[in-house]
């Protein structure tokens, strides 16, 4: 029974975690939490696009003149 308790401290988080991801399997919730990522990654994107424009311009440039 000690042994039982001291992995259950042990490993809370794993344990945690893994019963969040069988629900969100089972719930088929992973289709909006990828869809919100990617609407989040693209906002920031945009962000980093429109406030570094000469700096975004020069780094493409030289990446498609490598191509």
């Amino acid at each position: 029974m000690e042994d039982l308790k001291k992995f259950l401290t042990n490993y809370c988080g794993a344990i945690i975690g893994i019963i969040i991801a069988i629900i969100i399997l089972a719930t088929r919730l992973y289709d909006l939490i990828i869809g919100v990522v990617v609407v989040i990654l693209g906002a920031f994107i945009g962000n980093y696009v429109q406030q570094n424009k000469e700096d975004v311009k020069t780094k493409l440039k030289s990446w498609i003149d490598k191509m």
